[in-house]
């Protein structure tokens, strides 16, 4: 634990006001290993703030980031063939966009194991990755033969890039700002890095989804920040980039794609930057009337979970759980469910397999052992892709098993 963060990790203002307290919690993504199943989880305060300067909602304790992306981390993206097929079609349209060619160069930012640097590498388009966890690299390598720095992203590593000649014409990072301790220095790397009319793509879990969505089991140690168009452009502002154009996309329950260049780029806003930032100012994200309220509709949704599975419980019924993601130990942990409402969960990643979910201490099994173990039910802790799930899953319904799906609000499908 690296202490109590007090004051805003953007702008700096002191941070007073409480979003939404989640109590104590297990870092989400440390999987136990059999051998380490009789020690002990440490729990640490799971606790968010928003600023009242610049509306960033930010966790207030943190770990350091080597506890987080070390060399045993167990998220592989390529687990989800819904996301490498979302990374192709990002690869395909950026390279028609950018007119993208053999002189360019894309890096991209955490880049875990290849997913998304695979598609422009099969387009004769050189590419590199930056990301911290080895083996991860490691995996993008062998796999893709995408080469990948291992390191943290900041000014520094943008500098080493640029030394080595190594400037983009596009970086990507996907579902990594929201995993940064230090704003200011992540971003102001993208400016060393990217040449003059060069663009960077930033994808994150949009603050207002999550609030109308009730989605805070996305809040876990490893997202220090949760993100809005409201928040960032001064962000961007203060290392001398401004976002210039958005879109609206369905991943994790609804997310941003903002793009970001140079303040002094010759690109002009597009009309769809200015639509969310309506939208954002239309819902109130520019002030403290629109965080309030927020607790409520977290407890009601836990009542109301604890309270299916109890009358399940108490029917006989058998329950297991679908993918050991980050998302599903916060919800997990936050309401007290364990082996006593559910047998185990499964997940594709090979990983995770074999291990136990933290503070719960649910195995962990590849996805086939549902398919011979029949369960009544499958709760979707992964509820961001339960269409997915429920196509892979479908053979459930030959023995009368159903999903649950615990977020907006906790429902049998």
């Amino acid at each position: 634990m690296t202490g109590t963060t007090q004051c805003c990790r953007s702008c700096g203002a002191v941070l007073k006001d409480v979003f939404v307290d989640l109590g104590m919690s297990p870092v989400s993504n440390h999987l136990v290993l059999p051998d380490k199943l009789l020690s002990y989880d440490p729990f640490f305060p799971l606790k968010t703030l928003v600023c009242g300067s610049c509306f960033l909602v930010q966790t207030i304790d943190v770990l350091d980031p080597d506890d987080h992306f070390h060399g045993d981390y167990v998220y592989f993206s390529s687990a989800s063939a819904g996301w490498v097929e979302h990374a192709r079609q990002f690869a395909e349209k950026l390279i028609a966009r950018e007119k993208l060619g053999p002189k360019s160069l894309v890096v991209e930012v955490a880049s875990n194991d290849g997913y998304l640097l695979q598609h422009f590498r099969t387009q004769g388009i050189p590419a590199l990755g930056v990301d911290p966890a080895a083996n991860c690299a490691a995996a993008a390598m062998k796999t893709y033969g995408v080469e990948t720095e291992v390191a943290f992203f900041g000014r520094e590593t943008a500098e080493r890039l640029v030394a080595r000649g190594k400037k983009a014409d596009l970086t990507a990072a996907n579902n990594v700002l929201a995993h940064v301790p230090d704003l200011n220095d992540f971003v102001s790397g993208f400016k060393t890095l990217l040449e003059p009319e060069g663009i960077s793509s930033f994808e994150f879990p949009h603050l207002l989804r999550m609030i109308e969505g009730n989605q805070f089991d996305t809040i876990y140690h490893e997202h220090y920040s949760y993100l809005s168009l409201t928040a960032l452009e001064p962000l961007f502002r203060r290392n001398g980039l401004r976002p210039f154009d958005v879109e609206e996309i369905p991943t994790h329950g609804g997310s941003l794609r903002l793009f970001v260049c140079h303040d002094a780029s010759k690109r002009q806003d597009t009309p769809a930057l200015q639509a969310v930032a309506d939208r954002e100012r239309a819902a109130g994200l520019n002030t403290m009337a629109a965080y309030t309220g927020f607790r409520e509709k977290v407890l009601e949704t836990k009542r109301s979970l604890l309270s299916l599975l109890i009358d399940l419980k108490r029917q006989g019924k058998r329950i297991a759980g679908y993918g050991a993601p980050a998302k599903g130990n916060t919800l997990l942990n936050f309401c007290g469910i364990g082996t006593d409402f559910i047998d185990y969960t499964v997940d594709r990643a090979e990983s995770k397999q074999g291990r136990y979910l933290p503070g719960s201490r649910l195995p962990v099994y590849a996805p086939d052992y549902i398919l011979n173990d029949k369960p009544d039910y499958v709760l979707i802790l992964p509820w961001n892709i339960r269409d997915e799930v429920m196509a892979q899953m479908s053979a459930i319904r030959g023995w009368g098993g159903k999903f649950i799906v615990p977020i907006p609000r906790p429902e049998i499908v």
